[in-house]
C-alpha cells in the first residue's frame, strides 16, 4: 500500500508509521484563547437570556393569578398549578427557541442585524406555538403570557442584547475580546482591509500584521498608521502562530495559483480559528450572498436586488407609522422653536429646498430655517472654502449659519419637519441622503443607483460619521443599503440616530 505522502506498506501500517502520515492539527494557544472570550460571552447572554425569560413570564403568571384570585392569592386553590404549568412550559420553549435559532453564535453576536432578528424569530416561534397551545388545549395562563411577557421579553431580551453589545464593542476598543488578524494580499487589497477594520469595535479584529504577496517592504502605512510586514505567502501559518494571530484574512487571491486558498485553509488547521476571504462584491451585497455547493463545485450566489414588491409596501407602512407618531410628538415643541428662530434672526420659520428623490423626481424638502435669508445669495462667495467631499458643499464655520440654527445642526432637530416629507412619501424614515439637482448632476452611473429608493431622514451615512466622511465612503454606506436593507436594519439605525443625536459628531 502507497500512502499519499510516499510511504509503501506490505503490511497493514503500525502506530509508529501511521504517526508520519496522518496526525491530527493541534489547537494553538491563541485559537484557545479565542475559544475562550467566546465561550464567557456566550454565557453572559445565555445568563441575560435566562435572567429576562424567567422575569417576564413569572410577572405574566403573577398578574393573571392576582386577577383570577381578586387579590387574594389563597384563593386560587387548585387553579396555582394550571398557571405555573404554562409558565414553566413558556420558559423552557423560549430558552430552547433562542438556542436552536443559534442567538448566541459568535459569527452574529457582537454587530449587524442578524442577532437581533433570530432573536425576534425565536421569540415569534415560541409564541406562535403558544398560541396553538391555548387554542388546542384551553390552557389557563397563556393569555397572559401572549399579552405580557410576549411584548415585555422581546423588549427587555433586546435591550439586553443592546447592552451586551455596547459591553462587548467597548472591551474590544481596549483591546479584549477581539480577534487578532493577520491580512494577506496584495499592497493596495491589504491596504483596503486594514483601512476598513481598524479602530472599529464593530469589526472583531485587530490587525497584528500583514504579508504582503506583491512587495517585500517591511511595514505598510495608512494615515499616522504603521503596520509591520511578514514572510511571504507561503510562509503565513508559521507567520499566524509567532503572532498569535487568530484569523487570516485573505485580502486578495493569487492569480497563478487558484489552489492556493484551499491550501491555506488545510494549512492554518490548529494554527487559527478561521480564514476570512475578502470580496469587493460582499462590500454592497453582502446580505445577498450564499454558499451553494453543485456537484462539488462551490458557487457563490448572489440574489439579483428587487426595488418593488411586499417588502417596499412594508417599508411604506412603517415610514407612515413612524412620521404620524414623530409629527404628534414635534407638534407641542414647534412653537418654541419656531419663536426662537424668529427672535434670532427675523424670517420664515421654515427653509423649503429642492432635493431629488426616487427615480429623479425633484421635490420641495421642508426644514427649520438654520441659515440667514440670504444664505442662497452667498453661497458662491464661500465656494473657494468649501469643506464638503465630492459635489458636496459643506463648511464647518459657516458664517450663514444662526446662533439658534447652530444649535438646531448639532442635534439634527432642523431636520423635524422632514417627518412631513416622510408622510406625504417623497422621503423615508430611513434611506440614502436627500441630493440637491446639482450634486445630482455630477453622478457618474454608479452613484444613480443612490436614487433608487427614497431619500431617508436618517441612514448609514448619518450615523457613521456624517459630514466627517469621504465622498466616496459616503456613497459606499447609501449603495449598501439601497441594495441590503431590511426592517430590522432600519430599527437599528433609528435607534442609533437618537445616540447620534445625543452625542453628535461630524455635525455642521
Amino acid at each position: 500500500m502507497t500512502t499519499a505522502a510516499g510511504f509503501r506498506f506490505t503490511t497493514p501500517p503500525g502506530p509508529e508509521a501511521l504517526s508520519r502520515t496522518a496526525i491530527t492539527p493541534r489547537v494553538a494557544p491563541a485559537v484557545e484563547n479565542r475559544q475562550l472570550w467566546q465561550r464567557h460571552y456566550r454565557q453572559r447572554l445565555q445568563l441575560t437570556d435566562a435572567l429576562v425569560v424567567v422575569v417576564s413570564v413569572s410577572l405574566a403568571a403573577w398578574v393573571q393569578i392576582v386577577g383570577f384570585a381578586g387579590a387574594n392569592i389563597d384563593a386560587v386553590g387548585n387553579e396555582l398549578w394550571p398557571y405555573l404549568r404554562v409558565s414553566l412550559v413558556t420558559c423552557l420553549l423560549w430558552l430552547v427557541a433562542l438556542s436552536m435559532f443559534r442567538t448566541r453564535d459568535a459569527k452574529v453576536t457582537g454587530s449587524g442585524s442578524t442577532e437581533y432578528r433570530r432573536v425576534v424569530q425565536a421569540t415569534a416561534i415560541t409564541f406562535g406555538l403558544m398560541a396553538i397551545g391555548f387554542v388546542v388545549f384551553e390552557s389557563q395562563g397563556i393569555r397572559a403570557q401572549l399579552l405580557i411577557a410576549l411584548p415585555l421579553g422581546l423588549a427587555l431580551i433586546v435591550g439586553g442584547r443592546w447592552a451586551c453589545r455596547r459591553w462587548l464593542i467597548h472591551q474590544r476598543l481596549v483591546g479584549e475580546y477581539i480577534a487578532r488578524a493577520l491580512v494577506v494580499g496584495s499592497r493596495r487589497d491589504v491596504g483596503y482591509v486594514v483601512d476598513a477594520i481598524r479602530g472599529s469595535g464593530l469589526s472583531g479584529y485587530r490587525v497584528v500584521g500583514v504579508t504582503l504577496s506583491d512587495d517585500d517592504a517591511s511595514s505598510i502605512t495608512l494615515g499616522n498608521l504603521s503596520i509591520p510586514a511578514y514572510g511571504s505567502v507561503d510562509t503565513v501559518p508559521q507567520i499566524a502562530e509567532r503572532l498569535g494571530a487568530d484569523a487570516v484574512i485573505l485580502a486578495s487571491t493569487r492569480p497563478d495559483d487558484p489552489e492556493y486558498p484551499k491550501r491555506l485553509a488545510w494549512q492554518l488547521e490548529g494554527a487559527a480559528a478561521e480564514l476570512v476571504l475578502s470580496s469587493p462584491l460582499a462590500d454592497v451585497a453582502g446580505p445577498r450572498m450564499s454558499l451553494v455547493p453543485v456537484e462539488g463545485l462551490p458557487l457563490i450566489q448572489v440574489t439579483i436586488p428587487t426595488f418593488e414588491g411586499g417588502r417596499y409596501a412594508l417599508k411604506r407602512a412603517m415610514d407612515i407609522t413612524v412620521a404620524t407618531l414623530a409629527l404628534a410628538v414635534i407638534a407641542p415643541i414647534t412653537p418654541f422653536i419656531a419663536l426662537a428662530i424668529k427672535l434670532d434672526d427675523p424670517g420664515p420659520v421654515f427653509f423649503r429646498q429642492e432635493r431629488v428623490g426616487r427615480d429623479g423626481r425633484v421635490f420641495r424638502m421642508v426644514k427649520f430655517r438654520s441659515m440667514g435669508v440670504d444664505a442662497e445669495g452667498q453661497k458662491a462667495a464661500l465656494q473657494a472654502r468649501n469643506e464638503g467631499a465630492g459635489p458636496l458643499f459643506k463648511l464647518k464655520a459657516d458664517p450663514r449659519v444662526t446662533r439658534v440654527g447652530a444649535f438646531l445642526r448639532k442635534y439634527s432637530l432642523d431636520e423635524l419637519p422632514q417627518f412631513w416629507n416622510v408622510l406625504v412619501g417623497d422621503m423615508s424614515a430611513v434611506g440614502p441622503r436627500p441630493p440637491l439637482p446639482a450634486e445630482v448632476a455630477e453622478y457618474d452611473g454608479t452613484v444613480y443607483r443612490r436614487l433608487y429608493i427614497n431619500p431617508g431622514i436618517t441612514g448609514l451615512w448619518q450615523v457613521s460619521g456624517r459630514s466627517d466622511l469621504s465622498w466616496e465612503e459616503s456613497v459606499r454606506l447609501d449603495l449598501r443599503y439601497v441594495e441590503n436593507w431590511s426592517v430590522m436594519s432600519d430599527l437599528m439605525i433609528m435607534w442609533r440616530t437618537a445616540a447620534v443625536m445625543l452625542k453628535p459628531e461630524g455635525a455642521y
